[in-house]
């Protein structure tokens, strides 16, 4: 019997490849104060489920391809007259209500909204974890690669351009990423939770972190934090395992910001 027929070996293995590709990237994210774009990536990721049942093709690859649009839309829009807010806020509950439609009009196909929008971790197959841990190594190898460019142009565009960085390709890549991880997380945790395992960590690190790359190290560890204590929580209290992982993830976050009050008052 192979190890990987184990549910929950495919489940914490599927959480911990997840993880890896949502922390780093979940740094850049809280630096860019892009909050709000990654929720509305992740909402429109709805609609890229409707698609792919809609034309029988993969769930990750209709996410994917959604994502993608949606950080080309709003990469391309922004900057010439729209407010990034207001942009943002129409596109996300937009995009999840034609998602919500569109689900509804698939002819012979029962879905499981709760499934995409709160994740189903522990249904999670071996092809599953491939698409998973797929995408976990596209986007680390993407942020290796960019990683010099990427700090450069969150930290000071202006320097950025004087060294012949272009914040917008930049913006463009991190979009890019972006949209792998939300097709990747769709699986584990649900469209509904995405932003929050982008967030959570990445800010619960940020405490304790002098160095961006301690930052997005102690961000990864948190993450396999909440995804294990998540998964034992979920057993023990029989609650849903998406939503489970996040609440440890939230815990975290506020022992994390105790422990920087206490230091704070103590010096």
């Amino acid at each position: 019997m192979s190890l990987l027929d184990d549910f929950l070996v495919r489940a914490i293995l599927a959480g911990i490849g997840l993880v890896l590709a949502a922390a780093p990237l979940g740094c850049f994210v809280v630096w860019r104060r892009m909050a709000y774009f990654g929720d509305a990536t992740a909402h429109a990721a709805l609609l890229g489920v409707a698609l792919a049942l809609a034309f029988n093709v993969s769930i990750f690859a209709g996410v994917l391809v959604i994502a993608l649009l949606m950080a080309f839309t709003v990469s391309t829009l922004s900057g010439r007259g729209f407010a990034m807010d207001t942009l943002l806020g129409v596109m996300a509950h937009s995009a999840l209500a034609f998602g919500l439609v569109a689900v509804s009009f698939v002819p012979n196909v029962r879905v499981d909204l709760n499934a995409y929008l709160f994740g189903d971790i522990l249904a999670v197959g071996r092809s599953d974890l491939a698409v998973i841990w797929g995408g976990a190594v596209l986007v680390s190898v993407l942020l290796y690669w960019r990683w010099s460019a990427l700090l450069t142009t969150t930290l000071n565009p202006d320097l950025a351009m004087a060294s012949g960085l272009s914040p917008r390709r930049e913006q463009l890549i991190l979009s890019l990423a972006l949209a792998m991880v939300v097709a990747v997380a769709i699986k584990v945790v649900g469209t509904l939770l995405i932003a929050a395992m982008l967030l959570i960590p990445a800010a619960s690190a940020r405490p304790f972190s002098r160095t961006p790359e301690r930052m997005a190290v102690i961000a990864t560890l948190i993450g396999v934090m909440a995804v294990l204590g998540g998964i034992q929580g979920a057993f023990t209290f029989d609650t849903p395992t998406g939503p489970t992982i996040v609440t440890v993830a939230a815990l975290i976050f506020v022992l994390a910001n105790l422990v920087r009050l206490i230091r704070t008052r103590v010096s």
